[in-house]
């Protein structure tokens, strides 16, 4: 059997986003040499066993025969890059690069499996809007798409089911919404300040990932956002207060989805500032929408300068940081978690696809993120 590569090891690592000491505990080393030991295997020192590579093709995100190639392989191109961030967080690109090339593969095998089972049809929504028809032209198809009422989103006891409404819209017409914020620890967590969301526009198969570790309210903005993608039939990765106008425009569309213009007028502006803070989360929690949301279409609206809107941000999001999600009273369900995270379209695919053979329990397993002997209790009790 051939030998491992020692720098395709290292470079797996490093592409991964892991230091040696997160990698080190990542893939199961103990003890207090756990660092030493996966640096002598990355220097040739020391030969990994066939567990620790399995761990390691797992924790790194890379098929096991990668670590067997004579060189790394050539980067595949990168998802469009929508943001406009002022520093680059090097260990942070480098894991959005990892979730990317871990959502494309389940893409593909969704894809792959549709094909095999003769239901693979085109989606005539995916790439079906030109962006020169403005916010008005892009907010009108998303309404039309989805037939959702407002006031029934508007009417739900909490975000988290005006979300669940959303949702189960946007995947009824065929697009898999995933919440996903890491790559399976929260080691890797990714600030939503560098990842917001992610399309990923293909016409069979048309995935959107939103970073669960943003605030609940603002879920349902940066799902439409991403639609708004999916309709101009763009892949890219998203962030916050991008300068790029296909942003601007997405944003727009997405906020006249979910508010009338004229409703911005309700807003007392010249209120204290304190006074203005309160008022528009009362306008936000009525219209199941976050404070930042609507503090930036009140400056798209010139109903507050500039100023006031980094001002307003910039409070609503130290807010978010000082008062993280509150857990729920006992450890949630890990089968509940994950079918939350993967959505009840992906589910219901998995589940047919599997029953019908055109999905393996182990392909299975990968497009839902969970080993494949779990499959039977992810796809349980799915009312």
């Amino acid at each position: 059997m051939p030998k491992v590569n020692p720098h395709i090891l290292s470079w797996a690592r490093e592409s991964a986003g892991l230091t040696l000491e997160d990698a080190a505990k990542g893939i199961g080393l103990g003890g207090e040499n756990a660092v030493t030991r996966l640096a002598e295997m990355e220097a040739g020192d020391r030969e990994p066993s066939r567990p620790q590579l399995l761990k390691m093709a797992d924790r790194y995100r890379r098929p096991l025969l990668t670590f067997y190639l004579p060189e790394p392989p050539a980067a595949a191109p990168r998802a469009h890059d929508f943001r406009t961030l002022p520093n680059r967080e090097m260990g942070a690109e480098a894991t959005i690069d990892a979730l990317v090339r871990d959502v494309r593969t389940r893409q593909a095998l969704v894809r792959g499996a549709l094909e095999d089972a003769e239901e693979a049809e085109a989606k005539a929504f995916v790439g079906s809007v030109d962006p020169r028809t403005g916010a008005g032209g892009l907010a009108a198809a998303m309404a039309d798409l989805l037939a959702l009422d407002r006031a029934v989103y508007r009417q739900a006891r909490t975000i988290e089911q005006a979300f669940r409404i959303l949702r189960d819209a946007v995947e009824e017409v065929g697009v898999y919404v995933l919440l996903i914020g890491n790559l399976g620890h929260w080691t890797t967590n990714l600030s939503p300040g560098v990842f917001r969301g992610m399309a990923l526009a293909d016409e069979v198969a048309p995935f959107i990932v939103i970073n669960e570790t943003d605030s609940k309210a603002a879920w349902p903005f940066t799902l439409l956002h991403e639609l708004g993608h999916i309709l101009l039939g763009q892949s890219g990765i998203s962030g916050y207060d991008s300068e790029q106008a296909i942003e601007r425009l997405c944003d727009d569309a997405a906020a006249r989805f979910l508010l009338a213009r004229e409703e911005l007028q309700e807003i007392a502006r010249e209120a204290e500032f304190e006074e203005l803070v309160v008022d528009i989360g009362a306008f936000a929690n009525a219209r199941k929408v976050s404070r930042k949301m609507v503090a930036y279409n009140m400056l798209r609206e010139r109903l507050i300068d500039g100023g006031q809107y980094r001002r307003l941000a910039a409070r609503f999001d130290e807010d978010r940081l000082e008062f993280p999600r509150r857990a729920a009273k006992g450890a949630p369900d890990y089968y509940v978690v994950r079918r939350h995270r993967v959505g009840q379209g992906l589910l219901n695919l998995v589940d047919r696809m599997v029953a019908g053979g055109a999905l393996t329990t182990t392909k299975a397993g990968k497009v839902l993120g969970v080993k494949p002997t779990a499959i039977g209790r992810m796809t349980e009790q799915m009312a």
